[in-house]
């Protein structure tokens, strides 16, 4: 059985990544990209499904871990009755194929260890071919992956797992290398463990280097979730994933159990400010590149998401050969929400072009004549019903939030028009501006309850309202934000933490009956409102309790099962680091990211009933 998601951590080499379990156990690896065939996924089976553990034989007293400074190396120590060891983890960076390094170190007195290595592709389906090569080391192969294990310790093979036992004396040292090329190519050259580390350790120092936060209270509040982005980005073209998992779920035993190791265009404006904010415009500009790559071409055929390299086809299907996380099922490889119409996504590439102009990284003609594409389509399909933020499998709805940010994405393109002294339609952008804040006023709000509604004709919430105030839809003093804020602290918050939907709509909001945790993203959102409206001891105080969610590592998930205090969904997730980097520097920063979208839309619009302008 899988240990809880929050005895997870996380190793990586910005182009595909591993959980690693308190016990020593990778249980979750896909090589060699994020979204590969996985050849670890004990995770969501069994170990005979795929994993590597690495661990004392003898009980453990206890096991502490922690990441060595401000890099993405994994260090697990182990106290047993005779010693002490750690184990090392990292993936250095990649020159050509792609290695795993683990290292023990004896630490005090000796220490008896097992290794157990099972490796299983096709998503734990395929047991590979093994064999020792002339050098001793063993070989892997199955189809197009192989993998070769280097070690010098006496391995051999039992029951279609390879294992082996050492012995960790105090000084001493015991390196592991397993290493990915595809397997019609020769095997991988041999990596020197010591090396790569050394490699790894040195690569982080320096990207961390860069980060533009002096204040060590803010930076040991955010560098941990900005190196986890970072890890997250596939650097091969800058994309970054939404979580390096599939099918963890958002219900322990239930069946919203989605892939992630996708790349949502709805990421785009936040994820843009949270590099920017933190200093790394290399990182922001390659997002902003991919961003353009994805939706380049017809606009109409634009999607919500797509794959690590702009891939389209994200067909979704069920592996019934894997039981699930904790007996989650089905297991999904593939999301078809890619081919869903959601609106909102067009005023978050709008809102991200329009955020990358101002924080310096310039804007080309190619760029701008894609942004005129997508607002020519937008007016085209604005008043349809949609699926919303939540990508709701359900009918489609006029969603209040979509409206919302239909709404943002003219507003951008106008503003990004002016700023930028860029050639467009500006009188008429401004017209079907104000026709869609007109609609969302009429229609989206609900003068009973003082609050704006999830969807048109609804009287209930949903947590995505909580980013109204930082979209410039309405001033932040606007009585219809601050009763949207206050409505929803009266009936999405469930022990003191956001539900993104109203508990008791469910399943009229997402299609299925499965219950779910807080959205951990949504509690950061309502924190930002609190703190752009005024309320910054209330915002603050949330945050705290945010912050005591994370794991003994600095990671967060998707969302939070106040019920049985576990992490569940998706982890690390992509979004949640986001938001905390975001309401982190909402609190610390003199430039609010809050403010830094608020501002520049907000103000009286033709249409708007409070405006007086008609």
């Amino acid at each position: 059985m899988p240990l809880p998601i929050e005895d997870y951590a996380l190793i990586g080499d910005c182009e595909t990544a591993a959980l690693v379990g308190k016990d020593g156990s990778i249980d979750w690896l896909c090589w060699p990209r994020f979204d590969s065939e996985a050849c670890f996924a004990a995770l969501l089976g069994t170990p005979e499904n795929g994993r590597w553990l690495i661990g004392p034989v003898d009980p453990v007293h206890v096991a502490t871990r922690r990441y060595r400074g401000e890099c993405l190396i994994l260090e697990t120590r182990y106290e047993t009755s005779t010693g002490s060891c750690v184990v090392v983890d990292v993936m250095p960076p990649r020159h050509g194929d792609s290695n795993l390094v683990r290292i023990v170190y004896g630490e005090r007195g000796t220490v008896q260890m097992r290794m157990e290595l099972v490796i299983r592709f096709g998503y734990g389906a395929c047991v590979p071919w093994v064999h020792r090569l002339a050098d001793g080391s063993l070989r892997a192969i199955a189809g197009p992956d192989q993998l070769v294990l280097r070690t010098p310790i006496s391995i051999g093979g039992h029951d279609h797992r390879t294992v082996g036992e050492f012995t960790i004396a105090a000084g001493q040292s015991v390196p592991f290398a397993l290493s990915y090329r595809p397997s019609h190519l020769p095997p991988p050259d041999p990596a020197d463990p010591y090396e790569g580390l050394a490699e790894a350790e040195a690569f982080w120092a320096e990207w961390a280097s860069h980060a533009n936060c002096k204040d060590s209270e803010e930076r040991a509040l955010t560098m941990r979730s900005l190196i986890t982005l970072k890890a997250l980005t596939y650097a091969p073209t800058g994309g970054i994933v939404a979580a390096p998992t599939t099918s963890l779920p958002e219900s322990l035993g239930g069946s919203r159990n989605w892939d992630y190791r996708f790349c949502w265009l709805r990421d785009a404006t936040l994820t843009l400010l949270a590099l920017m904010n933190g200093g790394y415009f290399e990182e922001a500009a390659a997002w902003r590149d991919w961003l353009l790559r994805a939706v380049a071409g017809s606009p109409e055929r634009a999607q919500i998401m797509y794959g690590i390299a702009g891939e389209r086809s994200l067909y979704e299907h069920e592996l019934e050969h894997l039981s699930g996380y904790e007996g989650s099922s089905p297991v999904r490889i593939g999301n078809a929400a890619h081919g869903q119409l959601q609106l909102d996504v067009y005023g978050e590439v709008m809102d991200a072009f329009y955020q990358a102009f101002r924080g310096g990284v310039a804007n080309s003609a190619e760029t701008w004549s894609v942004q005129r594409e997508l607002l020519a389509h937008l007016e085209t399909v604005w008043r349809l019903p949609d699926r919303g933020i939540w990508e709701s499998r359900g009918e489609p709805r006029h969603y209040t939030y979509s409206k919302v940010m239909a709404w943002v994405a003219f507003d951008r393109g106008i503003k990004l028009a002016r700023e930028a002294g860029l050639e467009g339609p500006i009188s008429h952008w401004e017209a079907v501006a104000a026709q869609i804040h007109a609609d969302v006023c009429a229609n989206g709000y609900d003068p009973t309850l003082g609050s704006f509604v999830s969807a048109y004709g609804s009287t209930k919430l949903d947590g995505a309202l909580l980013l109204l105030p930082t979209t410039g839809f309405l001033p932040v003093e606007d009585p219809r934000i601050t009763g949207t804020i206050r409505a929803i602290e009266n009936q999405l918050v469930v022990d003191g933490f956001v539900m993104r939907h109203d508990p008791s709509a469910v399943e009229i909001e997402t299609g299925l009956i499965n219950g779910e945790g807080s959205f951990i993203a949504c509690s950061f959102w309502l924190a930002d409102a609190l703190i752009v409206t005024g309320r910054e001891a209330e915002g603050r105080a949330l945050f705290e309790r945010l912050l005591a969610l994370r794991n003994d590592v600095g990671l967060l998930s998707e969302e939070y099962d106040t019920r049985v205090r576990r992490l569940v969904g998706n982890f690390p997730q992509a979004f949640s680091h986001i938001a905390l980097v975001t309401t982190a520097n909402n609190l610390k920063r003199a430039s609010k990211p809050a403010e830094q979208r608020a501002s520049e839309g907000a103000g009286p619009h033709p249409g708007d009933p409070a405006s007086g302008v008609r």
